[in-house]
């Protein structure tokens, strides 16, 4: 089965053979990203799926970012630009858990934690582990942040 590094690099082959710009550029981008962070410190690396996904998903929230920030500049163009580089990119990633799945987990995890004595801001790292282990890629870290501490607050 090919990894998701694969199914990119294939992409990135039939994007240049299309001559479709955007896709082109915005896949060499990601692919720079997976070879920087592989090549990153005293080892050499090969990132899981996984890692991958992460990568991925801080790619697309800078394109968001950017065309955010575009966007208040008033450069439509720009901010059309990024929208479109995370587009591309969104595929790649699974599908979000739902509002109310993220909280039914989050709420599994503060119970767990208040049974092992640790509540309120004490709790939030662990809780956020916990969180994170259970739902892999399926939700960004600021949201499952957010919900932890919605849920630890009294």
């Amino acid at each position: 089965m090919p990894t998701l590094k694969d199914r990119l690099q294939a992409d990135l082959t039939e994007a240049i053979r299309a001559q479709n710009d955007v896709v082109r550029s915005t896949l060499r981008m990601a692919l720079t990203a997976i070879s920087r962070a592989e090549v990153a410190g005293k080892t050499h690396t090969t990132l899981t799926d996984d890692e991958v996904m992460g990568l991925l998903r801080t790619e697309v929230s800078k394109r968001a970012e950017a065309a955010d920030i575009f966007a208040a500049a008033g450069r439509a163009e720009l901010a059309a630009r990024e929208r479109a580089e995370a587009e591309v990119l969104v595929p790649y990633l699974p599908a979000e858990l739902s509002d109310e799945a993220l909280g039914v987990i989050v709420a599994e995890e503060v119970a767990r934690s208040q049974e092992e004595g640790m509540t309120g801001g004490r709790a939030m790292g662990s809780v956020i582990k916990a969180v994170r282990g259970r739902v892999g890629q399926q939700a960004g870290g600021g949201r499952i942040a957010e919900a932890v501490k919605a849920a630890l607050q009294p």
